[in-house]
């Protein structure tokens, strides 16, 4: 599904007086920006919380929506409200791609949601440990601290994006009427 198509589903989900499941153009709201942020934060610290009580099959999770709500974060910047992981990762790509943002495509890819089976990401993590039998997983002990680093990478990256005084704007292909 095309960005575009996140926001014309939107439109078509309100207009039919439904709950919309793509992204829709609100008002930017840096507090919510930031509380975002701040969630991001607390969820991190979350993952040493599970790791000390032997609770590794929750931390594929947290990292996964720690990353996420670095997403969230920088969506209400703009003013993009989501309630789709595709549709997420889809306008951050494109804000990405057309130089709107810095914001590294690992973050990005790690939250994609991808139908070929052969293509796993942290989505798929987070469901096989969510899912899974096992309560403890050296997979997940040996790559923490990489990923506990990686959340912190995306966090501050996600913190300049959101603390900037710059208005971030949604590119004009996305708000012609056309849409609407």
């Amino acid at each position: 599904m095309s960005v575009l198509d996140c926001f014309r589903l939107a439109l078509l989900d309100e207009k039919n007086d439904r709950k919309h499941k793509g992204l829709l153009i609100v008002k930017p709201d840096d507090i919510m920006a930031q509380a975002y942020i701040a969630k991001a934060r607390k969820n991190l610290e979350l993952c040493d919380v599970y790791r000390e009580g032997g609770y590794d099959y929750k931390i594929p999770e947290e990292w996964y929506y720690t990353l996420y709500y670095c997403a969230l974060a920088i969506l209400a910047k703009f003013g993009v409200e989501s309630r789709s992981q595709k549709c997420t990762a889809a306008f951050l790509r494109h804000v990405k791609d057309a130089g709107l943002i810095d914001y590294d495509a690992e973050f990005i890819d790690r939250i994609t949601v991808y139908r070929d089976k052969d293509t796993t990401t942290d989505v798929d993590e987070r469901e096989k440990a969510r899912y899974g039998a096992s309560t403890r997983s050296e997979e997940i002990g040996a790559k923490y601290e990489r990923m506990t680093t990686l959340c912190k990478q995306a966090i501050a990256q996600a913190e300049t994006i959101v603390y900037t005084d710059k208005t971030l704007e949604i590119p004009r292909e996305l708000t012609e009427t056309k849409l609407r």
